[in-house]
């Protein structure tokens, strides 16, 4: 894959007409973006299926836990609106249901892990008896057990999951910073190349890109740096 296709821009703007700018400002430099729920509550659904008529993969971060029938039903309407990627919480019975439904299609099909964002004292306070990186593994076990397309985790937990998963399926890491960039709420991060070299896939990258004086150059820096760890 091109660094186009590994770096995902995550649409984290409250606005369609401020997810439209950063679309336009980007133009052909981005090929891939992530629309989760800020967006989605504004409309992004729309705005979602419009990307990717336009020829945009779009990732659709919606982090989906429920009912088996719940989560299958979903899934399939989600099919049907050309996502390339879309999340859900990496528990067994919703992974089983989601693959299920989604069976014969080109969605790829990703288990949250544990979120970036939670470090080892947030997932005791959760109520696990594992720390992140433990239950991680575990998590991405299930995950290729159950044959989904790929897993969501720390880039940080990237070079263990990938030796769990195979080559074939793919980890999807947020919290990416480049170097000196504000890390934000987030906890466990890592550089664009360093992230490769542990064996991600795919990279989100939202604010460092989107709140960026120049959203184009914050961009194409970032694809330049993917570009020569793939070139290595």
């Amino acid at each position: 894959m091109s660094a186009r296709d590994r770096l995902i821009v995550g649409l984290d703007v409250p606005t369609i007409a401020e997810a439209e700018k950063v679309v336009q400002t980007l133009g052909d430099t981005a090929l891939f973006y992530k629309i989760g729920y800020q967006l989605v509550f504004a409309g992004g659904l729309e705005f979602a299926r419009d990307l990717a008529r336009d020829g945009k993969k779009v990732f659709l971060d919606m982090k989906l836990l429920d009912i088996d029938n719940t989560v299958a039903k979903g899934v399939e309407n989600i099919v049907k609106m050309g996502m390339s990627m879309l999340t859900l919480h990496a528990y067994p019975k919703a992974m089983a249901a989601a693959v299920a439904a989604a069976k014969g299609s080109d969605l790829c099909l990703l288990g949250v892990t544990v979120l970036t964002s939670m470090d080892a004292k947030d997932v005791i306070d959760a109520g696990y008896e594992y720390d992140p990186h433990t239950l991680v593994l575990r998590r991405a076990e299930q995950a290729r057990i159950a044959s989904m397309g790929g897993v969501v985790c720390s880039a940080e937990e990237a070079r263990a999951v990938r030796k769990i998963v195979g080559p074939d399926m793919a980890i999807v890491t947020p919290g990416i910073r480049p170097a000196g960039a504000d890390l934000g709420d987030q906890k466990r991060v890592m550089t664009p190349a360093d992230a490769l070299k542990a064996g991600s896939s795919h990279l989100v990258v939202a604010r460092p890109i989107v709140k960026a004086d120049d959203p184009l150059a914050a961009a194409s820096a970032i694809l330049a740096e993917m570009d020569g760890v793939r070139a290595a």
